[in-house]
């Protein structure tokens, strides 16, 4: 990371700093960020976390005593520290608008340095210093590899591995996707080394199921999926009324796309959430199939090749309906 010991010489020198990341957070988000605020801590400097809304219940534990202020419901505050900030960090996203409308237009406003870390295509132009590494398969390997190339690896413990391991895990499906190279076992290796208990990671971010929301997952595969074998996708969508009646807090339908990706015969798999007068929409694909194009070309999304998102102001019937149009284009 050629830009590594400039970041740590701006953190050293800052006197504010905030850790901004994307809206609708995950594993990645929230573990490149927490790492990055502990790092920090380690260099014996201070940070605030603001993020556009709150951490998923599945991954609260690794939070810790760390405090995350989401603009949701602490906008004055967010927005106080953001314009007092000499050093914002943007983790995880390549453009304001990740953010949501309002954040990310007071992102673009304030004065503070901006330093953004992030592996997704196509960053926009809107930081001082950027670190854009599409071809690494997480932004918390990217924080590893920051605290890595500034010779400040003897600072790496198990509060600032936990969550680096964290964001590597859930944002490769436990390490089975093409994203995962020999780098990155390495450094997962090194984590353990240094005492994270990988094993509880994993427990304490998939085994602590609520009772609601295995049944909603349950009903959701049951009830609300469709197989179109001619263009081998799957389909599985859900509306806000299903997702009341099962008292769904936020996660508790994450990783339902990757589920319907493993289907047998199943290349493209599509995730749609009605949420309000929108709905949102997540793809997975695999073998030479990409999704990312199509996100980007009809849902105001994009992402990876394999895995992108994206948004339709439409109700759910006419979205799926747009999609299901689009499949011989695509696929």
């Amino acid at each position: 990371m050629k830009d590594a010991n400039k970041i740590v010489e701006l953190i050293k020198s800052a006197k504010k700093i905030v850790i901004t990341s994307h809206r609708s957070p995950d594993g990645d988000s929230i573990g490149s960020s927490l790492a990055l605020y502990r790092f920090i801590q380690a260099l014996g400097c201070s940070a605030d976390i603001c993020h556009p809304d709150p951490c998923p219940s599945f991954i609260e534990w690794a939070k810790g005593d760390a405090v995350i202020l989401d603009f949701e419901e602490n906008e004055a505050e967010v927005t106080r520290k953001m314009e007092a900030a000499d050093l914002i960090f943007c983790l995880d996203y390549n453009g304001a608008n990740r953010l949501g409308n309002a954040m990310g237009e007071i992102l673009s406003s304030c004065k503070g340095t901006k330093v953004m870390i992030d592996h997704h295509l196509h960053p926009d132009d809107f930081v001082d210093v950027a670190v854009s590494e599409p071809d690494v398969c997480s932004t918390a390997q990217l924080i590893y590899e920051l605290i890595d190339a500034s010779g400040n690896l003897s600072l790496m413990n198990a509060e600032i591995g936990a969550p680096i391991y964290l964001g590597i895990m859930t944002d490769t499906g436990s390490f089975r996707f093409s994203s995962v190279t020999a780098r990155t076992h390495e450094i997962i290796g090194g984590l353990i080394a240094t005492g994270v208990n990988h094993t509880a990671v994993h427990e304490d971010t998939y085994d602590n199921n609520r009772l609601d929301k295995l049944k909603l997952r349950g009903h959701i595969i049951a009830e609300r999926l469709e197989i179109i074998p001619e263009y081998k996708v799957a389909i599985i969508s859900v509306t806000e009324d299903i997702l009341k009646s099962f008292n769904y807090i936020k996660g508790d339908t994450e990783g339902l796309v990757n589920l319907a990706l493993s289907i047998e015969g199943v290349e493209v798999a599509a995730f749609f959430t009605e949420k309000g007068d929108d709905v949102k929409m997540s793809f997975r694909s695999k073998g030479e199939l990409a999704v990312n194009i199509l996100a980007s070309e009809n849902f105001d999304g994009g992402g990876h090749k394999y895995a992108a998102g994206g948004i339709n102001h439409d109700t759910i019937e006419n979205t799926i309906a747009k999609f299901k149009s689009l499949l011989p284009k695509y696929f």
